[in-house]
């Protein structure tokens, strides 16, 4: 493990709308985890007017962040990143209110300009999702940030006041909304998105989106259909789902709103304006769905500072990264993990012909092999079972809500029981029986070749006939434990996923002969 000493850092964002603090602990370039995080309402756009914030949003603001302050000083944190975006940029007192909040409370705050916010948040994202070219939507309390990204980096972006909080302040007047303030409100949005002329230069791209809106939208999908992960990164949120949500919040009043599975009652007056928001800018791509991402503007300062060594701070191969960086955070044994992913990829390779998988399935297979143990951090006793449990609540970066599952259940099976995809319908169904069937043998396979945890197996043959598969085994010794494990444990499941008898021998030979 990389002996480095790691450092706990707090992200503030000061929003429009909401105030957050969140806080990790980081190993520079090596690995960090998520420790904590705090949320408050502020309404810090309430009542903003041509002399500024209010005095009762500015003492909102004031409660929160010595909170926010006190909270960091108690955690003894090595260093804090505040920032402020829309409706501190935009108030007339705003630079006032950010030189009072360093001199009584002591934290210092950057004012975020438009574009900035934007490319923060397209950082967040391109460090979660694997995009090359698309747009990335950030809807917050007081403005919509969109952005263009080419060939994998932020290109451009720019900053519109039509966030969640501003549109239900202009617009929204009466409960329910009528019509004609609908009608306002879609005017306005469709003619503060036309206005900007490379939203028409459609490359083919994905959405993604993030942002308190984005994350509430899903969370309502997710309560309609019984999605079966706990976390909605890269969850596909469908224009029709949307469109489904305006219609309904559109005739119903604020208190029934508030009663709506998956919608925060703090949310619950402004979410139809995010949701219209959304719903008119996917028309004008002409795009059926969007990706939500859990990150955004402050895993975008967090990962500038982490990815401070490299030339663009956006790690070139999130997928590995993600499985790597969860695998280090549960302390996994790196030795075991490895040797096992090796044995798993040497009879992945072998056996193509029988499987005729590629790439793809062996990403899956892969980040399985390094994870599959990750579950002993919490307990030894149904390890595999706290594995997939981690997987399915952390997600993992850079692959999607299918794979993310598979990756899940191959963990769980790695060391007994037959693959059952019931818990994780209908993200997968029986068309991946077979791969999983397969992928499961595989890696049960090679955690019982390292049975001992000491690499005693250096490599495998596999060769085949119609009826039988032989596995060759290289060692310096017979490895009479890894045989009398794999025989009983791993065998019967790779008979039935390659409908082949299996035959096990060893170039090593026992240390015992027969006398004659």
């Amino acid at each position: 493990m990389k002996e480095t000493k790691p450092y706990r850092i707090a992200i503030i964002d000061l929003g429009s709308n909401t105030a957050r603090l969140v806080l990790y602990s980081a190993i520079p370039g090596y690995s960090y985890r998520f420790e904590d995080g705090v949320r408050e309402v502020v309404r810090l756009r309430q009542g903003l007017t041509t002399d500024g914030l209010s005095s009762e949003a500015i003492t909102r603001a004031f409660s929160t962040l010595r909170l926010f302050k006190r909270f960091c000083d108690s955690a003894a944190v090595d260093g804090i990143i505040a920032v402020a975006t829309s409706a501190v940029r935009d108030a007339a007192n705003g630079e006032l209110f950010i030189e009072q909040i360093r001199r009584e409370i002591g934290l210092s705050l950057r004012i975020l300009d438009g574009e900035r916010e934007a490319y923060y948040a397209t950082i967040g994202v391109l460090n979660e999702v694997p995009m090359e070219n698309g747009f990335v939507l950030d809807i917050g309390g007081g403005s919509l940030q969109i952005s263009e990204v080419r060939g994998g980096r932020f290109y451009r972006g720019t900053s519109l006041p039509i966030g969640s909080l501003a549109l239900t302040e202009r617009f929204i007047l009466t409960d329910p909304i009528t019509e004609e303030e609908f009608a306002r409100l879609r005017l306005e949005v469709d003619t503060a998105l036309s206005a900007i002329p490379w939203l028409k230069n459609k490359k083919n791209g994905i959405l993604v989106g993030l942002g308190g809106t984005i994350r509430t939208l899903g969370r309502m999908d997710v309560a309609r259909t019984g999605y079966p992960l706990q976390t909605l990164h890269g969850y596909r949120l469908t224009r029709a789902s949307i469109e489904e949500t305006v219609s309904l919040l559109r005739t119903m009043t604020l208190k029934e709103r508030q009663k709506i599975r998956g919608l925060k009652t703090d949310r619950a007056d402004i979410t139809f304006s995010g949701a219209v928001a959304v719903q008119i800018l996917m028309e004008q791509l002409d795009l059926d769905d969007l990706t939500i991402s859990t990150a955004g503007l402050r895993e975008g300062l967090f990962l500038e500072r982490f990815w401070q060594h490299l030339p663009y701070p956006v790690i070139p191969d999130v997928k590995r990264f993600g499985v790597l960086n969860l695998a280090r955070t549960y302390q996994y044994e790196k030795p075991h993990a490895n040797h096992v992913r090796y044995l798993a990829e040497r009879m992945f390779q072998q056996l193509t012909p029988l499987h005729g998988f590629g790439l793809p399935e062996w990403e899956l297979l892969d980040a399985a092999a390094l994870l599959h143990d990750v579950g002993r951090v919490i307990g030894y006793g149904r390890h595999h079972r706290h594995s997939q449990t981690l997987i399915e609540y952390n997600g993992l970066v850079g692959f999607s809500p299918r794979e993310t599952a598979l990756i899940a259940l191959l963990v769980r099976y790695h060391r007994r029981g037959r693959p059952d995809i019931a818990a994780y319908q209908p993200l997968i169904n029986d068309a991946d029986t077979a791969l999983l069937l397969q992928l499961s043998a595989i890696l049960r396979m090679a955690e019982f070749l390292e049975r001992g945890r000491n690499a005693a197996i250096d490599d495998v043959i596999v060769t085949w006939t119609d009826s039988d598969i032989r596995l060759t085994l290289i060692a310096d010794e017979y490895p009479a434990v890894e045989l009398w494990e794999t025989e009983r444990n791993a065998v019967p499941l790779f008979e039935e996923a390659f409908e082949r008898s299996v035959l096990l021998d060893s170039i090593a030979a026992p240390s015992s002969w027969p006398s004659g």
